[in-house]
């Protein structure tokens, strides 16, 4: 199989192996890159396991209080150098609404993991051509975040010296933060920087926006980013900083899956055929 013949000058053929490596390789490649129909199984149990990576990475990195201090310190003097440093007032106007700021801080709770999982659940369904380029964007996205968390711990504004912000989950005794109450144990209380609220609130909001076939459906796609910004200045979780820095993780993202597919992934085709088993070859004759 694969072989060639050649006539020698004894006028015999014989028999020419071709390279194998040459032919497997790039197809190997190629195929990996080949955007493919996902399969339930192994997606459930990829993102059960990189989701439990992440917060085990996470929260083992070591909260190094004083420097997250120091430079929650130097994000909020660089604030005030750009005029944008208005966290405190967000915090305080917010916070004198009860209704509103309870709502917010169940919304920083819940909405970051609901509505990411349900818009994998979407692209898996009705998108299947496009799912594993766009969740390969959250995966990238999530991942160079976590080198943000090792390489500059950030306290979020709550935990500041002197800072005067409000802990909101602990003075109106909701459950909406892991870093907050009876839960803050479980939890790197000094991993602010990059926000991945805005990184994956972003993704959701761009997957909606450009995939979504319903008018409405894609302007909340866009204002969900844009309510997640709020919230989580809002309930003291986190710089104006932290979400560029949340912004740029994505874009990030979407660079290795640009250069792994080729495309971006809202552009590959929404549907791919399905894997048809290999047939097996008649037998040669004899």
């Amino acid at each position: 199989m694969g072989d060639s013949t050649v006539t020698t000058l004894e006028g015999r053929e014989e028999a020419v192996p071709q390279p194998v490596a040459a032919d497997t390789r790039p197809g190997l490649l190629r195929r990996l890159r080949t955007p493919r129909r996902p399969r339930l199984w192994f997606e459930i149990l990829l993102i059960a396991v990189s989701y439990w990576t992440y917060s085990l990475i996470r929260n083992a990195v070591p909260e190094q209080k004083a420097e997250a201090l120091r430079n929650a310190d130097w994000i909020w003097r660089v604030e005030h150098d750009l005029g944008i440093a208005v966290e405190q007032s967000v915090n305080h106007a917010v916070n004198s609404v009860t209704w509103l700021i309870v709502g917010m801080n169940y919304y920083y709770a819940t909405l970051h993991f609901v509505v990411t999982l349900g818009v994998l659940v979407w692209l898996f369904r009705y998108h299947p051509g496009r799912y594993a380029a766009t969740r390969m964007v959250l995966f990238a996205t999530t991942g160079v975040a976590l080198v943000g968390y090792y390489l500059y711990p950030l306290a979020p504004p709550r935990l500041m010296n002197g800072g005067d912000f409000i802990d909101t989950v602990m003075v109106h005794q909701t459950w909406g933060s892991m870093a907050s109450g009876d839960l803050k144990n479980m939890s790197n209380q000094y991993a602010a920087m990059p926000s991945m609220h805005i990184g994956w609130s972003l993704w959701c909001g761009l997957t909606i926006f450009a995939l979504a076939s319903v008018p409405w459906v894609r302007v909340l796609g866009l204002l969900y980013p844009t309510a997640t910004l709020v919230v989580i200045v809002a309930t003291a979780n986190h710089f104006w900083l932290d979400a560029v820095g949340g912004i740029l993780c994505l874009a990030f993202g979407f660079t290795v899956a640009r250069l792994w597919y080729g495309a971006l992934p809202y552009t590959l085709p929404r549907l791919v055929p399905e894997l048809s088993r290999p047939q097996p070859r008649p037998a040669s004759p004899r």
